[in-house]
């Protein structure tokens, strides 16, 4: 007997996005599967892609909600395995797709083109453990206050600021006689743009 999936007491939601790689646009009516990870014979369910090459959302079942509000002992995501298919092209499994509860993850999948052979098995792409229960290295110590670079000359304001007003030279760079003239900075800038598709 095929083993099942394990109950799980909460519902999350995926949908599936399928691009060719050769034409840089969506695939219509590729055929996807979902499956339990590891277990590629319990079909969960097989979709078929859009004019957008998207598949319509489908109800995979996650676990509590509260294993990614605080530590836990219990993997805070449920995994399935997706598996992409269209004729002319390769096949592409990926392995790992993370569910939340009550949330709806979104996956891409990019085929390429069989192009003078036959493709013997398919491309395998494996998601990494999520950051909520993977086993990562610490992060590297930070000082809290880094030294400044040094000076050029320049000043970098945090944030980017529009002039009220702007200084408009009369003449050539070098033409230090030249008339100067404040214009509002709205006021110039409709003029420098109606004058640019002008000369266009």
């Amino acid at each position: 007997m095929p083993p099942t999936t394990p109950a799980l007491p909460e519902t999350g939601r995926l949908q599936i996005d399928v691009m060719a790689l050769d034409i840089a646009k969506p695939i219509t009516n590729a055929t996807v599967r979902v499956t339990p990870r590891g277990r590629p014979s319990e079909i969960l369910g097989e979709l078929a892609t859009d004019d957008s090459g998207q598949t319509y959302t489908i109800d995979l079942p996650a676990p509590p909600a509260e294993y990614s509000q605080q530590p836990s002992t219990e993997k805070p995501y449920s995994e399935y395995d997706v598996s992409v298919s269209y004729d002319g092209y390769e096949q592409v499994i990926v392995q790992g797709v993370q569910i939340l509860p009550n949330t709806v993850s979104y996956q891409d999948v990019t085929l390429n083109p069989l192009v003078g052979y036959q493709q013997e098995f398919p491309e395998k792409v494996t998601i990494d453990e999520h950051t909520l229960w993977g086993d990562f290295p610490p992060k590297i110590p930070e000082a809290e206050v880094k030294p400044l670079p040094p000076t050029t000359g320049l000043v970098v304001l945090p944030e980017p600021v529009v002039p009220e007003f702007v200084v408009v030279h009369m003449g050539m760079p070098a033409n230090t006689a030249a008339q100067r003239f404040w214009v509002p900075f709205k006021d110039y800038i409709k003029n420098a743009i109606c004058i640019k598709n002008q000369t266009d």
